[in-house]
C-alpha cells in the first residue's frame, strides 16, 4: 500500500465513503491504494494523524470538521476560502491543501432536480459547513438560500419563524444537518408539516439512511424528494479527480 486515503470526523460509523473507493480502487485494478476511516473525537489530534500516516495524500472531512479544519491547513483552494469549509484534503510533500468538492457536487444535484424553471429563494436547514456549500452553489444559479437555525446569527432566521407564508415562497428546502442520519435515525426538523405539498422539493444532504423521517414527510404531501446520496457520489469523484491531479475533470462554481 503506496497511497493512503480517509476520511476525518466524528462519528463516522454513517459513512458510505470506504466502500465507494474500495469499489473504485477495484475497477480501475489499483492495488496500491487504500481508504481508510479515521474517527477524530478532538480535531486537535489532527496533526498527530498527518505524523503518524505518512503515506496519506488524501482526506475527506465531514461533520463536525468541515470549518474547523481550515487553521490546521498550509494553503486554501480560493472556492474553499470563499465557502469557509473544506471537505477535502490533498496532501503533497507534507503541505496540506483544502478543497471544497461539496458545493460543485451539490450544483449538479440541483441541476438534476429542477427540471423546470429554478425557485427564487430557498430554505436552508443548518448553518454549518455543509449548509455554506449549498449557499455557495444556490447563489451561483441565482437563488437567494435563507438559512434556519436553532441559534440564528444576522440574516438567518429560527425554526419557529417558519410558517405558511415562509413556506409559500421557499419552494425548495435542503436540510443540511445531521439530523435523521443513522444511529440517530429519529431526528426530524421541526417544520409546519402541514404547508408543505407538492409544489416543494426537499433535498436532504443525509444519505444514510436512504429515505430520512423528513424526506418521508415530504413525500407523505407529495413534495418531490432526494437523498444525499449522488451528491456523495459527485463530491468524491471530484475529490479523486483533485488527489490524482486530474485537473480536466475538477470542476469549481
Amino acid at each position: 500500500m503506496n497511497h493512503l486515503l480517509g476520511l476525518i470526523g466524528y462519528p463516522l460509523g454513517h459513512s458510505f465513503s470506504p466502500a465507494f473507493f474500495r469499489s473504485k480502487f477495484r475497477e480501475l485494478g489499483l492495488q496500491d491504494w487504500e481508504y481508510r476511516l479515521f474517527p477524530q473525537p478532538q480535531l486537535e489530534a489532527f496533526p498527530d494523524l498527518l505524523q503518524a500516516e505518512p503515506q496519506l495524500v488524501g482526506l475527506n472531512v465531514t461533520v463536525p470538521y468541515k470549518e474547523r479544519i481550515i487553521p490546521y491547513l498550509d494553503e486554501l483552494d480560493p472556492l474553499a476560502a470563499r465557502i469557509g469549509a473544506v471537505n477535502t484534503i490533498r496532501i503533497r510533500k507534507g503541505i496540506t491543501r483544502g478543497y471544497n468538492t461539496d458545493a460543485p457536487a451539490f450544483r449538479q444535484v440541483l441541476h438534476d432536480v429542477l427540471r423546470t424553471e429554478a425557485p427564487r429563494s430557498a430554505l436552508v436547514l443548518g448553518s454549518g459547513g455543509a449548509s455554506k456549500a449549498v449557499c455557495a452553489a444556490l447563489e451561483n444559479e441565482g437563488i437567494s438560500p435563507l438559512i434556519v437555525s436553532r441559534d440564528p446569527g444576522p440574516g438567518q432566521i429560527s425554526y419557529r419563524d417558519i410558517d405558511e407564508a415562509t413556506l409559500a415562497t421557499h419552494t425548495l428546502i435542503v436540510q443540511a444537518t445531521p439530523l435523521g442520519m443513522f444511529p440517530q435515525v429519529e431526528g426530524i426538523p421541526d417544520l409546519p408539516w402541514e404547508h408543505i405539498g407538492p409544489a416543494h422539493v426537499l433535498i436532504d444532504l443525509v444519505y444514510n439512511p436512504e429515505k430520512t423521517r423528513f424526506l418521508e414527510e415530504g413525500e407523505k404531501r407529495g413534495a418531490t424528494i432526494r437523498n444525499g446520496l449522488r451528491m456523495l457520489y459527485l463530491q468524491a469523484e471530484l475529490s479523486w479527480s483533485i488527489w490524482t491531479e486530474n485537473v480536466e475533470s475538477w470542476k469549481t462554481i
